[in-house]
């Protein structure tokens, strides 16, 4: 056990090994039915999955790393701006990667897609499920332009690995916490809308 423990890599192999004997229990459970209904629900874990990623890092930068920097001394700092803070920000952009296109994938899947990015509109707001779906879509979505097209430039630049001089590394480290905290500040309805959509309609 401790061999599967002490490597990151053997611990996430393990893992997929116990769900993959969930699935043969499901298969045995159902005969070997693999239909749409089983398509959409590995499509919806997926999107859970890479959503964890990404919103736990979210979660990681805004809880504990940024409140904490001040508390660090200077010379520790470059530690995590050279190790940690690169590595957590590959995780977070690709798992807010992962996470839209599962996400619109799955409601292209589902048949209610254009039902959710028009909030509902196209069918006259019959469908209240369809219309809370789609706030969280869209509140994802600017969440996921936010990690690729704000924090990720500015991060470039204020950790250094892109050439920026001092003032511009200070803004742009600004520019990127202040989009960070409107992105935890998102997740919240972003998070109550869609657990609404599939609990509460």
């Amino acid at each position: 056990m401790a061999s599967i423990l002490t490597s990151l890599r053997n611990t996430v192999i393990a893992g997929f090994v116990l769900a993959t004997v969930l699935l043969i229990i499901y298969a045995q459970i159902h005969m070997g039915v693999f239909d749409h209904n089983f398509g959409a629900f590995v499509l919806r874990y997926l999107h859970v999955l890479a959503g964890i990623m990404w919103i736990g890092i979210l979660y990681y930068f805004n809880f504990v790393q940024i409140p904490n920097m001040p508390n660090i001394p200077d010379e520790q700092k470059p530690a995590i701006g050279k190790v940690i803070a690169p590595a957590a920000l590959w995780w977070f952009r690709w798992g807010a990667m992962i996470t839209i296109i599962s996400g619109l994938l799955l409601a292209a899947a589902n048949g209610y897609f254009v039902e959710a990015i028009t909030l509902g509109a196209s069918e006259g707001f019959a469908v209240e499920k369809h219309t809370m779906i789609g706030i969280g879509m869209w509140l994802g979505t600017i969440m996921w332009f936010n990690v690729w097209f704000v924090i990720w430039p500015n991060q470039k630049r204020a950790l250094g690995i892109v050439e920026a001089d001092a003032d511009t590394k200070a803004a742009s480290a600004r520019t990127a916490m202040l989009f960070s905290r409107t992105n935890t500040m998102l997740s919240v309805p972003m998070l109550f809308s869609m657990v609404a959509a599939q609990n509460l309609y």
